[in-house]
């Protein structure tokens, strides 16, 4: 599933750089938060908020949130879901085997690759939250992506902890060799289908790895209580 060792540190340097705005904040829409949540008001917006329902130009998925290792990271998912921060953007970044990649706003005008895609936040960038450092990553886990920096031999963090912001990623496969340094919201438990589809669909390539037919997200909507059966 995964490339070659040093293929890999040039696809991971690309995601963790996706997760964070460099430069003027991107245009958001209104109402949208303009700091992340601390961690009282993170308690009362997951109050109600155990599912997003994805809804994409190729179809619905749902991500069952799981907000035990980081909950501002899964607050901050859910307040900027609740005020449209999401709609009208694209998976920006799709590796077959690996990952799909959104939460860019700069997509919600350019579908294509133009120069900066990837870089597009909410206007502000917070802690991440690490979850165990046991974890591996498994197939339809979902994340935070970041601009942490660390050295890939030794994986010792040197800076970049406060990058965490509006770009996710969902795994298109399991992710052994990936370290535990990105903020999980959850995982996909309906509508696997369609995030398989969305995982091997055409792409520019290296360095952007744009989707040629752009995966559109549509809208998120989140949803309480208990599952439909």
């Amino acid at each position: 599933m995964m490339r070659p060792r040093g293929l890999v540190a040039i696809v991971l340097a690309g995601l963790v750089l996706g997760g964070c705005a460099f430069g003027a904040p991107s245009p958001t829409p209104g109402a949208c938060p303009s700091a992340a949540p601390t961690a009282d008001q993170a308690d009362q917006i997951l109050a109600d908020a155990d599912r997003a329902v994805v809804t994409t130009s190729k179809g619905d998925f749902t991500i069952t949130l799981d907000a035990s290792s980081a909950p501002i990271a899964t607050a901050n998912f859910v307040a900027l879901i609740r005020c449209g921060f999401y709609d009208g953007l694209t998976f920006h970044r799709v590796i077959a085997g690996f990952v799909a990649q959104a939460g860019d706003p700069q997509t919600r005008v350019n579908h294509d690759v133009f120069d900066g895609l990837g870089t597009g936040g909410p206007g502000y960038r917070f802690e991440i939250e690490l979850p165990d450092q046991s974890l591996s990553y498994a197939h339809y886990m979902v994340a935070v992506a970041n601009a942490m920096q660390y050295d890939f031999s030794t994986g010792e963090i040197t800076g970049g902890t406060d990058t965490n912001g509006s770009q996710f990623f969902v795994l298109l496969g399991d992710a052994p060799t990936l370290r535990p340094y990105y903020s999980l919201l959850g995982t996909v438990t309906d509508g696997r289908a369609v995030v398989d589809a969305i995982g091997q669909l055409p792409t520019s390539g290296n360095p952007y790895d744009t989707p040629l037919d752009p995966v559109i997200i549509e809208s998120i909507s989140v949803e309480g209580g208990a599952a439909p059966s």
